[in-house]
């Protein structure tokens, strides 16, 4: 579907003189959220992502400049074969204006490359790679919620400065854990502790005894579980019968709310983790959790949270702007400050990174939780200039 082309000055000067009417490709705003509905990651996203976008877009009115804010979705296996067939039927034939979600780090790169190349933003707000803003950065790309870089900024340093410095990884074999192992790896090691192995595993492993067996006899003072949703939730439980954590710290470098109501507090207590997101850190934050958790049963992820602002956002750049052409929405965030329950003084790089603050968290203990979801205290603050890789060190080549 071609695009009304507009510039972000002439659409910002239509709209606030409110002398033209928004003009909106196909007389109707199409929203796809691409995500894992069935697999491994969703609790994470799923059906709640679904249920996020829908929060969104009943609270901007249901419609944008006088036009219908249309929904579809889709589960992507976490194949990135399945989700870039899928984005390409909705750009081609079904009008969609921007993909959301993504949550595979392999489904993310491929989908924002295609998209970008065909005028259609991309907001990811599951997958951790950094790629999506180096290597693999794109025009019209936007990396909402977290990445690999600004997880262990938080949780890898505080384990080290509290004594351990000798690391072991046992990583998910795909971009995101690869992504995650690299750049834990310089934080440990920046920090003046040593990384002393690693093992990797296939997506959706249901057994890690090998794995376990390996980093145990390794001697480390830490074992870094580089992976996400249940192959987590696996590892961890399985660590506690291999006796792993009397030992030796376990280290979870990507952690849900999900993945803390799965294991219960017994389990997961004294677990920290960096999140850029928890429901019970302020009023706002609170407030928006509660209708989700009537809703669909459960206390928002991160990843939920981020993309319920992402569509607010996305629909208030259509509404400043007057059009849904992707370079004016792209320019548009470009220039903004993102202030919402969210986050707060959130900007949007030049290479697509979303800089916003980031949280320490800390998993209590049965005795220290004093009501349902009543999981984490919040124990630092990253401020995003800190969490995430500074432009001069980014490999983007929209930079040059």
């Amino acid at each position: 579907m071609k695009k009304h082309m507009m510039t972000l000055a002439l659409a910002t000067a239509m709209t606030t003189s409110g002398a033209a009417q928004a003009d909106i490709s196909g007389d109707a705003v199409n929203i796809g959220v691409l995500t894992d509905m069935t697999g491994l990651y969703s609790a994470v996203g799923g059906a709640g992502a679904v249920t996020a976008t829908e929060m969104a877009v009943e609270d901007f009115g249901g419609e944008v400049g006088g036009k219908p804010i249309n929904i579809v979705s889709s589960d992507h296996q976490n194949r990135a074969d399945i989700a870039s067939s899928k984005a390409r039927e909705w750009i081609d034939n079904e009008g969609v204006d921007v993909i959301v979600e993504m949550l595979n780090s392999s489904v993310a790169i491929a989908v924002q490359k295609l998209a970008s190349s065909k005028g259609v933003v991309t907001i990811n707000t599951g997958a951790g790679t950094t790629a999506l803003t180096n290597e693999e950065c794109a025009p019209l790309g936007i990396h909402y919620v977290y990445d690999t870089h600004a997880l262990p900024v938080g949780t890898a340093t505080a384990i080290v400065e509290n004594g351990g410095e000798n690391w072991y990884f046992i990583t998910a074999d795909y971009a995101f854990g690869q992504s995650l192992e690299k750049n834990t790896s310089e934080v440990v090691k920046a920090n003046g502790g040593t990384v002393v192995g690693s093992v990797r595993h296939p997506l959706s492993t249901t057994d890690f005894s090998s794995y376990l067996i390996q980093a145990q006899s390794s001697g480390a003072d830490v074992v870094a579980l580089g992976n996400a949703g249940t192959d987590f939730t696996n590892a961890v439980r399985q660590a506690g019968e291999f006796g792993i954590t009397d030992t030796q710290t376990l280290a979870g470098m990507l952690v849900f709310i999900s993945d803390v109501h799965a294991l219960g507090l017994e389990t997961a207590q004294g677990l920290q983790y960096t999140s850029a997101w928890y429901w019970d850190q302020n009023d706002e934050a609170r407030a928006f959790a509660e209708r989700f958790l009537e809703r669909t049963g459960s206390m928002p992820s991160m990843v939920q949270a981020g993309l319920y602002s992402a569509v607010t956002n996305y629909l208030k750049a259509i509404e400043e702007t007057g059009t849904d052409e992707g370079k004016a929405v792209r320019a548009y965030f470009g220039e903004t400050t993102m202030n919402d329950m969210f986050h707060k003084n959130a900007t949007v790089a030049p290479n697509g990174r979303v800089i916003h603050d980031m949280y320490l968290l800390k998993v209590k203990s049965p005795s220290e939780s004093e009501r349902p979801w009543d999981y984490a205290t919040v124990e630092g603050t990253i401020p995003g200039d800190k969490a995430f890789i500074p432009l001069s060190e980014s490999t983007c080549s929209l930079l040059k």
